[in-house]
């Protein structure tokens, strides 16, 4: 018997990564999961792996048609909502000189205006006790040089959260945020010119956790399963750092 069992759960950018690998452990604990992404080979090749018990609806977060669009694809299948995780985000490195308008629109309208639209327009379908889980950052609170708009994004993430957590309560609906740390994926992947700079970044970074590594997509998921489950049952608002003790120690 799985932790999900008959339940179905959603996560926004869930074609790798963090996404991915938890839209894999959310269907191998019984869920029906929604996966989004933007790309549709990308897509296709992640609902591909995560098994039959997988949806694939692409979009973006930041384009609200995109969001109608797939709770339109869960109400069309009478589906209700018992677990979101609202993952999609990403950002880059921008020192302060170097932000551009572009830069922060994109950012934000991802990691802060996409997140809050996912949710609101979740909530005709979100079941009375349901879990709702954001994808929020360790960097929000750390203060990394040339991360600015990508922390100060995530810092909203936090603080949505807590008020999230206190509107919905009447509804039994927890809210959630989860911090991951430097995590070997293709967003980090992403932040270097080449994979040789890529392997450098892991390497510094490693070096600034009490763990002495990076963690792995599976270790953040296993973090964002115990939040959508029965396992938090009285557990809501809080930051959940999964960071090899990055923010702790």
């Amino acid at each position: 018997m799985g932790q999900l069992d008959g339940k179905t759960a959603i996560v926004t950018g869930g074609t790798s990564g963090i996404g991915l690998a938890t839209a894999e452990r959310f269907a191998a604990e019984g869920a029906h999961v929604f996966v989004t992404g933007r790309r549709q080979d990308a897509l296709d090749a992640a609902v591909a792996k995560i098994g039959p018990n997988a949806t694939g609806v692409r979009g973006d977060v930041a384009d609200l048609a995109d969001l109608d669009r797939l709770y339109a694809a869960v109400a069309g299948q009478n589906r209700r909502v018992d677990v979101l995780f609202a993952n999609a985000g990403g950002g880059e490195f921008s020192t302060l000189e170097q932000v551009t308008e572009e830069h922060f629109d994109q950012t934000f309208g991802t990691n802060t205006k996409g997140m809050l639209f996912t949710v609101q327009k979740a909530l005709p379908l979100l079941n009375d006790g349901a879990s709702i889980i954001l994808q929020a950052s360790n960097a929000a609170t750390l203060g990394n040089e040339a991360f600015g708009v990508y922390a100060a994004s995530k810092a909203a993430v936090r603080s949505f959260a807590r008020t999230w957590a206190a509107e919905l309560k009447g509804r039994s609906i927890r809210v959630n945020a989860i911090s991951p740390g430097t995590i070997d994926t293709p967003g980090i992947d992403g932040l270097a010119a080449d994979p040789e700079g890529a392997a450098q970044l892991k390497s510094y970074m490693a070096g600034t956790i009490p763990m002495g590594r990076v963690g792995r997509p599976e270790e953040v998921a296993g973090a964002v399963l115990f939040l959508a489950s029965d396992q938090s049952s009285f557990i809501t608002g809080i930051e959940l750092f999964v960071d090899g003790g990055r923010n702790q120690i």
